[in-house]
């Protein structure tokens, strides 16, 4: 089991040293974002400010941390786990986006899914995660016609919609997903 942990903490190490830096500005008094796990794809965001979020309700929290994201890379402010877990509180567009030509602060649309009860924020509570991650940015190309796929224009609920998902054939298990 060591020899597994010293490998993963070696990789981690490795992808960490070949990643461009992340250069980050912070209003005084906030917190530096942070991974709670060396391995986490997220880096924690917190809020800048005390704030009551009502039932129901939703409100642009300023996180006071602003970044410069590397070249072909966004990153996706994406919803912490607990908070929507334990206190029903979600990123509304979730996941936000910020362009990596984007200089000034994040701000993350929180929303409050409890009927009832309303949530307060204290500045420094984490709200939020930022995901970088690469993006592709094609050129755009105006066609007459798209080629030919087995789905075609089938969506919302044509793979069978909520409930148990059909057996894997053979032919199933080679396509992707």
């Amino acid at each position: 089991m060591p020899e597994e942990s010293d490998t993963t903490n070696a990789a981690t190490r490795a992808a960490a040293t070949d990643a461009p830096p992340l250069r980050i500005t912070l209003a005084a008094g906030t917190a530096m974002p942070r991974r709670a796990h060396a391995d986490d794809a997220g880096l924690d965001l917190t809020s800048a400010v005390d704030l009551e979020i009502p039932a129901g309700g939703r409100a642009l929290v300023d996180t006071g941390t602003s970044v410069a994201l590397p070249g072909g890379t966004v990153g996706l402010v994406c919803p912490r786990s607990g908070l929507a877990a334990k206190h029903g509180i979600t990123v509304l567009n979730g996941p936000g986006v910020v362009d990596a030509g984007y200089r000034g602060p994040i701000k993350v649309s929180l929303h409050n899914t409890d009927p009832a009860e309303s949530f307060t924020l204290r500045a420094g509570d984490r709200i939020a995660q930022l995901v970088v991650v690469p993006v592709l940015t094609p050129v755009l190309q105006q066609v007459d016609d798209l080629d030919a796929t087995d789905r075609s224009t089938s969506g919302f609920g044509s793979s069978g919609g909520f409930g148990q998902a059909p057996t894997a054939t053979a032919t199933d298990e080679n396509q992707e997903g």
